[in-house]
């Protein structure tokens, strides 16, 4: 009895350990095939991709997303012959142009019956996965990336591309873009600049560009093809929803060489991680050579700004460049002040003033698209706009190799016009014009409406203007932006100025500690490096900073007001030892 009921203890041992190798199979069984089905890592240019966003917890933060999504079958891939397709006719202007031999190779066309182009061109179909609905425009433009790269550096999730070197040279590339005009927040819309990079990619990688012929690209859109990848410029013609290009090559090249999004730096700023595509030391190299390239800012409207243009000069001419330098201003700016920004370096030009018709009549913004005439510089090809409220602290030139828009973010998915190079353009000019009334500026101002024209844009380092405020307001957060901003040698390459300007307040301390809106930008050691720059100008430009006697009321009322609100900083209790305040203009 004993005998047996040990017999089957040990059945019933054996029962369980088959139970469990059962289970362990079945488990790395179910492992497996979701190995083999998983969609594999993928290079930039890999036709078999999956549709899906790839980021690390950093890149993706709030949330980590990693989309899986089946995607319709791309151009090459789809059956011929589908009696719903729209039947798709050959444009006038390629009928005149292009012969039998003409190599054409065709983008997005899935939904088409393309056969009258097959019996008239060559015809190429560059298959490709289209993007997942998942992947959302803040993935490729995120508010912060890992600048400093203290973690692993800023990367940016990939969007499925064609493999360019399985297709021949083509004489010209058509496309078809999506266009979801009028819904808000049409122009951010990932599967739209997919098919721009294909179309660029392609022109750039299998076109012709030889001294008798350059390859053109075509697209069919309602709306105009962004100008951030196909310049104005380089448009051709336009018949009904046709746009007809021939782009310039070299700056096509540069185009699709920088990362796809603001996810990663444009310009690196170590000799590590994001530094793959450029070379610094090649770019100051090609930049000591002095081109049709200038530095501009503007001022309109009133005379509030005149010293911050001085300083700015000033200070741009402290690093050593041979640049032009170029002030936009109206006939609100009096002659002898004319005389003083002249004499600080400005190369003056007058302008006439640009109402913004969104804003109310005497408003700060009123005429803020003033801003526009910078782009009818056209005997320059390329500008660094900066606004007078900074000062520039290390040689900029090195940003004269980049494109049309480069600039430091801002808030979300949006640039910081403080700071950006721009290339002059007439019919950009235009367009700006053109879209005064129909466009919406987020702050009501040039760069809400930049943004919304500019809307692929390339991330600077926001050490280039790198902007004195302090959103988190901690103590970390002032101990390390206080350290930059005094670094000497330095560390920035320029200070952006936010809240009360330092010319505005006295000299002993930065005067926006005494309002409570304003304390966020309160910095006493970037107001002392302003002071320091003033200082070292010639006593002659110096007289233009000086204090009126109103902004002298206003300075003691903050102070008054500062120490009946008890801020335990106790800015309101300095001693004012500026003679501004006894020297007013």
């Amino acid at each position: 009895m004993v005998e047996g009921f040990g017999v089957q203890r040990m059945l019933k041992a054996k029962a369980w350990i088959i139970r469990i190798n059962l289970l362990f199979l079945a488990f790395f069984l179910l492992l497996y095939v979701a190995l083999l089905l998983r969609p594999s890592s993928f290079a930039p240019y890999s036709l078999n991709s999956a549709s899906f966003v790839s980021c690390s917890l950093r890149e993706c933060h709030p949330k980590m997303k990693v989309v899986l999504e089946e995607t319709e079958p791309s151009l090459a891939l789809k059956s011929k012959g589908n009696s719903n397709m729209t039947k798709l006719e050959i444009p006038m202007k390629l009928w005149k142009e292009m012969g039998k031999s003409t190599k054409i190779g065709m983008v997005n066309f899935d939904e088409d019956d393309i056969s009258e182009w097959e019996s008239s061109f060559e015809i190429i179909p560059i298959a490709f996965q289209k993007v997942s609905k998942y992947f959302e425009w803040k993935d490729l433009f995120p508010e912060w990336v890992d600048e400093e790269e203290d973690l692993d550096g800023a990367s940016c999730p990939e969007i499925p591309v064609p493999d360019y070197r399985s297709y021949q040279k083509v004489d010209l590339v058509v496309a078809k873009l999506p266009c979801r005009y009028p819904e808000a927040e049409w122009g951010r819309d990932v599967f739209r600049l997919q098919v721009h990079l294909i179309a660029a990619n392609m022109a750039a990688k299998k076109g012709k560009r030889d001294w008798f012929s350059r390859t053109k690209v075509a697209f069919l859109s309602k709306c105009r093809p962004m100008m951030e990848v196909f310049r104005c410029n380089d448009m051709i013609g336009r018949e009904g929803d046709w746009w007809f290009y021939e782009p310039e090559m070299n700056r096509l090249d540069q185009k699709i060489s920088l990362p796809i999004g603001s996810c990663q730096l444009a310009m690196p700023i170590w000799d590590r991680g994001v530094n793959k595509v450029y070379d610094l030391s090649k770019i100051q190299r090609a930049t000591k050579t002095v081109k049709r390239e200038a530095y501009a800012t503007v001022i309109h409207s009133s005379e509030a700004y005149v010293c911050g243009a001085i300083t700015l000069a000033q200070s741009l001419l402290q690093t050593g460049t041979k640049r032009d330098l170029i002030l936009l201003m109206d006939d609100s700016i009096s002659m002898s002040k004319r005389a003083a920004l002249a004499a600080a370096g400005w190369r003056i030009r007058m302008i006439t003033r640009i109402r913004n018709p969104r804003a109310e009549k005497d408003s700060y913004n009123e005429y803020n698209y003033s801003k526009f005439r910078l782009w009818q510089l056209t005997d320059y090809d390329k500008i660094i706009f900066i606004d007078s409220d900074i000062i520039v602290l290390r040689n900029l030139d090195l940003l004269f190799h980049f494109p049309q828009m480069s600039a430091v973010g801002n808030d979300n998915s949006i640039f910081n016009s403080g700071i950006m190079v721009i290339e002059p353009s007439n019919c950009t000019f235009r367009i700006f014009m053109e879209r005064r009334d129909e466009i919406v500026s987020y702050n009501g101002g040039d760069q809400g409406f930049l943004n919304e024209v500019f809307v692929w844009w390339h991330r600077l380092p926001r050490r280039t203007n790198f902007l004195k405020n302090f959103w988190s307001n901690t103590t970390l957060e002032k101990s390390v932006k206080n350290e930059m901003f005094g670094a000497d040698p330095p560390k920035l390459y320029a200070i952006h100025y936010l809240g009360l300007k330092p010319w505005l307040c006295y000299r002993d301390y930065d005067c926006n500690w005494n309002i409570d809106d304003q304390r966020v930008y309160a910095s006493d050691v970037a107001h002392k490096r302003w002071w320091k720059l003033h200082d070292a100008m010639d006593e002659n430009l110096q007289a233009f900073c000086k204090l009126t006697k109103r902004r002298r009321i206003e300075l003691d009322w903050d102070r008054k007001m500062a120490q009946k609100a008890g801020y335990e900083d106790q800015h309101w209790n300095i001693n004012i030892t500026d003679p501004r305040r006894i020297h007013l203009v």
